[in-house]
């Protein structure tokens, strides 16, 4: 078979991806204000079923785009999100990329309460005096800890990227995160990851820089 590659030059790769996801996407009407995030998405994941199970709260991506202008830090759940947000555009507006997973104390306090070093981590988050995001690509128990916080009036943060992956409570968390007053962003339903909850902070980031 032969195979025809499309001559594109390395600056241009980006916006002729975006092209193509614009075209394979076809009729599908996207609101205006939550596609660049949907799109940002579908380009890292090449998975068009996120046009369908991403999930926003009332002006969810307004609410975010704030936050990160106020100088919100974002917290994640693993290292592997954290390391993919673009943390150049989020200093510049003052804040700072967080996760707490490695960090001695979590293990620590994850060992003494029987509990998951995911969960141990957003306890010790929420007790910083700072605007936070949350983007939780891989722990359902982050999640589910947050609900819990949330619910018991602990913590009130700016917005949730809860996009998990996985199968053992991850469409639970989701939806327990959906029954909150806060804003957010889910993929509902089992498909999610650390580089799904990155890009939805990027396409974030790069809206808040226009």
């Amino acid at each position: 078979m032969k195979v025809q590659l499309q001559k594109v030059l390395p600056a241009e790769i980006e916006n002729r991806s975006f092209e193509m996801i614009g075209e394979e996407l076809g009729n599908i009407r996207l609101d205006p204000v939550n596609e660049p995030v949907i799109k940002r998405v579908i380009h890292t994941t090449a998975d068009f079923d996120y046009a369908r199970t991403l999930c926003f709260s009332e002006n969810a991506v307004e609410k975010g785009i704030a936050a990160l202008k106020a100088g919100a830090c974002i917290v994640t759940d693993t290292q592997m999100a954290r390391s993919g947000i673009n943390k150049g555009v989020l200093s510049g507006f003052g804040g700072e990329a967080l996760c707490f997973m490695s960090d001695e104390d979590i293990a620590q306090t994850a060992k003494e309460n029987g509990t998951t070093r995911a969960a141990a981590s957003m306890d010790k988050a929420a007790a910083l005096q700072k605007p936070l995001i949350f983007a939780i690509g891989n722990a359902p128990t982050a999640l589910v800890r947050l609900y819990e916080m949330i619910m018991d009036g602990q913590i009130q943060p700016e917005l949730i990227i809860g996009v998990p992956v996985g199968f053992v409570n991850v469409v639970e968390s989701k939806e327990l995160l959906m029954q909150t007053n806060i804003p957010y962003i889910v993929a509902r339903g089992r498909k999610g990851g650390s580089n799904v909850a990155a890009a939805v902070c990027n396409a974030l980031l790069y809206k808040a820089k226009e």
